[in-house]
């Protein structure tokens, strides 16, 4: 049984926040108290061995809720596997991340989403659901057995990393996963607008001479599945949206009654076109860092709850693809370990965005649009929770990491704000950025 004495407690599913204590038993939320005695925690405890923390001074949420995480496997697992992947997750204050489907071979049946789903539990940290393509192979055609991959554990269908170019067979998509109660996560990126691009069109593309891709590469394909979806009222979840066009289409769409979320990433919350270096690729995203107009509009966007999500895109490669040359480099940042950190010192520090919006954002907002248990500290609920110090800071060293990859932009640097806690069911699963 766990004690959490005086911490400071966020848990928008309440809309709590404040000083209370906590109190976890057999794997669950027992109570969490104003005040609670010593006495009246040793008769709940029932002879359990009890373990207690003091909080002071520090934060407990749900555990974080990542909806966009690339964890490679099968087929790239020197880039990242589930194990390593989901050890990152804890470490990063993560209990449940939903993998992406463009492995190889890519996600496309019940046996390989079992697969995917078997191998998170094997692992035995944070929750791994699988997200299954939306097409075979990923070839923009076909679509697959939606119904069939939902009962052998998909989370949601999407092509990410290719967009589905053919808006019939999007508008099929919608259709047909309403059978499933599930989103279709939409990657919306133009390929005939984004060609060969490398980074976003622009002042900063034009100065170091690289291709650039424009933002309407993005947000004609936001007008158009925003289109569809209230076409045919299917389930749209929005991958990282990266340009105030975007916004302010989705923005507008909402207001039309459109069953539409939206995601953001860190890094097009925090960094923007005029940071990329020549010399450096590991700000190269896709989609690319836009203007400093762009990531305010981001901003904005998340604080007034058009854009409903964090998700990460932890996108893991090898330190020998991202040598290469800027315009040989793949697009991608591994993220897990970091991204609450960032946010915090970032976002949070400066009063650009609160703590309870973004817990809100990374638990609460995923758990009710993915249809998950976790986002929540209520009585009864599965104890999936972080516990935050504001305090604690480190210097991000690739030997300390346990991602397989280390294309940070944060590598060397220092950061202040990390969960030194973490619990999955109850089980503690990370101490003091230690994952155990």
């Amino acid at each position: 049984m766990w004690w959490l004495k005086d911490v400071w407690v966020i848990d928008p599913s309440q809309n709590l926040s404040g000083s209370r204590d906590v109190l976890v038993k057999g794997g669950q939320i027992l109570e969490i108290s104003s005040s609670l005695s010593e006495e009246e925690v040793l008769a709940k405890a029932q002879g359990e061995s009890l373990e207690t923390v003091d909080g002071k001074g520090k934060f407990v949420f749900p555990g974080l809720i990542d909806v966009h995480t690339h964890l490679r496997e099968p087929g790239q697992e020197d880039k990242e596997d589930i194990l390593s992947g989901s050890r990152a997750a804890v470490r990063g204050g993560f209990t449940t991340i939903l993998a992406m489907a463009n492995t190889q071979p890519v996600i496309d049946n019940r046996a390989l989403i079992e697969f995917v789903r078997l191998q998170g539990e094997r692992a035995g940290y944070a929750h791994v659901l699988p997200i299954g393509t939306v097409t075979k192979g990923m070839l923009g055609g076909e679509l697959v057995e939606m119904a069939d991959m939902k009962a052998g554990g998909a989370a949601a269908f999407s092509d990410d990393g290719k967009n589905i170019q053919n808006a019939e067979v999007m508008r099929l998509a919608l259709e047909y996963a309403k059978l499933t109660g599930l989103p279709i996560i939409s990657h919306c990126e133009d390929k005939d607008l984004a060609g060969d691009g490398q980074m976003r069109r622009g002042m900063a593309s034009a100065r170091m001479g690289l291709k650039g891709i424009p933002a309407s590469a993005e947000s004609v394909i936001v007008a158009r599945d925003l289109l569809l979806a209230e076409e045919t009222g299917g389930k749209l979840h929005l991958a990282h949206i990266s340009t105030t066009e975007s916004v302010d289409l989705i923005r507008r769409a909402k207001t039309r009654g459109v069953d539409v979320t939206a995601e953001v990433n860190p890094h097009h919350l925090i960094f923007c076109d005029e940071e990329i270096r020549l010399t450096d690729t590991v700000l190269k995203v896709n989609p690319p860092l836009g203007s400093r107009g762009d990531r305010e509009s981001l901003i904005e966007g998340l604080r007034d709850g058009t854009l409903d999500m964090i998700a990460t895109d932890h996108a893991p490669h090898t330190l020998a693809e991202k040598a290469r040359p800027f315009a040989e480099a793949p697009f991608g940042i591994a993220s897990l370990e970091t991204a609450l950190s960032a946010i915090w010192q970032y976002l949070v520090l400066p009063k650009r965005l609160s703590l309870e919006r973004v817990i809100e954002a990374w638990s609460y907002s995923p758990a009710q649009r993915f249809g998950l248990s976790g986002g929540t500290l209520k009585a009864g609920a599965a104890a999936d929770m972080v516990l935050f110090d504001p305090d604690f800071s480190e210097v991000i060293d690739s030997a300390q990491l346990v991602s397989k990859a280390r294309n940070t932009p944060f590598l060397q640097k220092t950061l202040q704000g990390f969960p030194v806690m973490v619990w999955v069911e109850g089980q503690l699963v990370q101490r003091n950025r230690t994952v155990l």
